[in-house]
């Protein structure tokens, strides 16, 4: 049957929004509705419904920060959770002008910001439950693979050429030693997402958290990578919280990496470099950690200001600063005894199923739009009952017709 606009049954209208903040284009989303229940609708009417209910959504959103400013929002929960995580990370998409001639004018790449907030379940150890680094870590061909998908989420977050192709003895396999490993289960998770500025997304971040009550919790960390803006966010909101600051190990192996290969011609003795660098940052050993960076910085001299981005020098500089900037959240023992993260690849996991959706060589959104989707998208993704919450909303009458809450479904 065909779906005519203004004539939408409140079940059809859920499940065409459902279809187009979550298939990979609305084009998809279209002909799977089609599929799933003969309805036909456009491309075109499926990515206005989507996009426009995406909007109503975030003015939801931005109505809750309006009441968390004034000190007016409630909370969902008065229980305080036993351990909470508020993680940070985005990606870029690309965003084009809203108006023109035929085709794609003004185009460009604009971050959207993605935050996962998550209650916990794990123990408090009076001893560091696991003082050997995981293998995966001190293995060097999945070591490769972490760096290089980092890379390829964040840019080279410290460009230095690839190591030459030379043979070296394969790692002796150390037998296993007894821990107390225990796992940092993860409960409930909600999301937050926008294309906003990093001031107003600290705002949605921090609304988000205290609607929840992760604030309350006894322990709680706030992890992601160095970004200025991220720990920009932490001290105006989240400092005063109580929640402890900690860099995503990922990234500091990453840079520890990079460091090492660049220090060093040969590949074997850059694999041993980094590997004892590692084990001091896995330990909380931070100022031999910085003083093997700074020695090892000082060996191959100060970067000339003209200098390329994979110059060793300007390698082992960053990595410096990288280090000296992060100092006071790279206490890794201490996180893990509070059970605790260390690693912000949850969220980094949650916006590749973001981009899954807004990021493409041949999407180009108007910026209003891509908003819409990631309300939408993250709606869907949260493991609340936010989705329900929002429909339960009036609806605007823009988006769905006046008349569409009188047809049956």
């Amino acid at each position: 049957m065909e779906l005519r606009r203004g004539r939408r049954s409140p079940e059809v209208l859920k499940r065409v929004v459902e279809l187009g903040g979550n298939a990979r284009s609305y084009k998809e989303a279209s002909h799977t509705l089609q599929r799933q229940t003969e309805i036909k609708i456009t491309t075109k009417e499926t990515q206005t419904l989507t996009e426009q209910t995406g909007t109503d959504w975030a003015v939801a959103r931005d109505e809750q920060v309006e009441q968390f400013k004034q000190g007016t929002l409630e909370r969902l929960h008065a229980q305080a959770p036993e351990v909470a995580a508020v993680m940070i990370d985005g990606a870029y998409i690309q965003t084009r002008a809203a108006a023109g001639s035929q085709g794609v004018h003004g185009q460009g790449w604009h971050e959207f910001k993605c935050a996962s907030l998550a209650t916990l379940s794990s123990t408090v150890s009076a001893i560091d439950p696991q003082p050997e680094p995981p293998a995966k870590f001190l293995n060097p061909e999945r070591v490769k693979r972490i760096v290089t998908e980092v890379a390829e989420r964040h840019g080279p977050v410290n460009s230095a050429p690839k190591p030459q192709a030379e043979s070296k003895p394969k790692p002796k396999r150390k037998k296993p030693r007894t821990c107390l490993t225990r796992r940092v289960v993860r409960l409930v998770t909600t999301f937050v997402a926008s294309l906003r500025t990093s001031a107003e997304f600290g705002y949605m971040a921090a609304a988000e958290t205290f609607l929840r009550g992760l604030d309350l919790a006894k322990r709680k960390g706030f992890i992601c990578d160095g970004l200025l803006y991220n720990w920009t966010i932490y001290e105006t909101h989240f400092r005063q919280l109580g929640f402890i600051p900690i860099l995503d190990f990922l990234h500091l192996l990453t840079h520890l990496y990079t460091a090492a290969q660049a220090l060093e011609s040969s590949p074997w003795r850059a694999w041993q470099r980094y590997e004892q660098w590692l084990r001091w940052a896995w330990a909380g050993e931070r100022a031999a950690l910085l003083k093997a960076l700074q020695q090892a910085s000082a060996k191959v001299g100060l970067p000339p200001p003209n200098a390329q981005e994979h110059d060793r020098r300007a390698v082992l500089a960053r990595t410096v600063t990288y280090v000296v900037n992060n100092y006071d959240r790279i206490d890794y023992p201490r996180y893990r005894k509070q059970g605790l993260p260390y690693s912000s690849a949850p969220v980094e996991s949650a916006v590749k199923q973001f981009c899954r959706r807004v990021k493409g060589s041949e999407m180009f959104w108007i910026a209003p739009g891509a908003e819409g989707a990631l309300q939408v998208r993250a709606a869907y993704l949260s493991q609340d009952n936010r989705v329900e919450r929002l429909w339960a909303r009036p609806v605007q009458a823009h988006a769905y017709g006046t008349n569409w809450r009188d047809i049956a479904a």
